[in-house]
């Protein structure tokens, strides 16, 4: 079951790479909710508007930036060429 428009998926397809399977199903639902946030897009605003701030494993997802391993710089590169397209 697909829960994100195909425009969005095209976007963020390309960043599969630097995130492992488990972490990026946590990315996708990170990136929607920045999109969709108002204000400061803080971790709790972001799940707030997601509707997920009452979930029991809450901590997860400040865990995807935190702890996980990705690289902010091979980011900035895919987001710059996109950007550039």
């Amino acid at each position: 079951m697909q829960i994100f428009p195909n425009e969005f998926l095209d976007v963020i397809i390309q960043f599969k790479g630097v995130f492992s399977k488990r972490i990026y199903s946590h990315v996708q639902f990170l990136l929607a909710g920045a999109i969709l946030c108002q204000g400061k897009r803080t971790i709790s605003s972001v799940l707030r508007i997601l509707g997920l701030s009452k979930v029991k494993n809450f901590g997860k997802y400040h865990r995807v930036l935190s702890r996980a391993n990705w690289s902010s710089l091979r980011c900035s590169k895919i987001l710059l060429h996109q950007l550039l397209k």
